[in-house]
């Protein structure tokens, strides 16, 4: 099930960031994220606030999570976008993300649809998502999903300096 999150379930958002941190640390996944950084417990509840953090839950356990809204980075104005729409028209993911002990199950591509439905159901016309250059398996996830990458502008992202922002989009059928 897909749904916005409750208040009480942020330590457990967290806690998948901190369980890909630790990925990150042991050489076993390669984000671009820093620990204490991005994203913490302030990540969850900034998007908690807004109304824009959903959750992939199975069995009353969260496994994923993603905010999704219409707030296109800053840097997006630098990147030649093939599909052009007005801001309104555009539906945005932030920092999509999967339990390690969930990976290979396919809740990154259920939370994918999920966001291509709702941008459908919101009358949008483009989906737009970005990841560091280096994340190699979200590139290769939003390339199958038929994302195109539309450009890598250089950022300080979210605290985190010198990322090569890879851009991806998509326009909605």
């Amino acid at each position: 099930m897909i749904r916005l999150a409750k208040k009480e379930e942020l330590p457990q958002v967290a806690e998948i960031y901190e369980q890909i941190h630790g990925e990150i640390e042991k050489g076993v996944a390669t984000v671009g994220w820093i620990r204490g950084v991005y994203p913490t417990l302030k990540t969850a509840e900034d998007a908690f606030c807004k109304g824009e953090l959903y959750l992939l839950e199975e069995g009353g356990e969260i496994l994923a999570a993603a905010k999704i809204n219409q707030a296109q980075e800053k840097e997006y104005a630098l990147v030649d976008w093939l599909y052009e729409a007005e801001p309104n028209e555009v539906l945005v993911m932030h920092t999509l993300v999967v339990s390690p002990k969930a990976e290979g199950r396919g809740l990154g591509r259920q939370l994918i649809a999920f966001y291509e439905a709702l941008a459908k159901e919101q009358g949008c016309k483009v989906l737009r998502i970005d990841t560091n250059e280096k994340n190699l398996r979200a590139r290769a996830l939003y390339q199958s999903l038929g994302f195109r990458e539309a450009g890598v502008v250089p950022c300080t992202f979210n605290g985190i300096p010198n990322v090569p922002l890879v851009c991806l989009e998509k326009k909605i059928q």
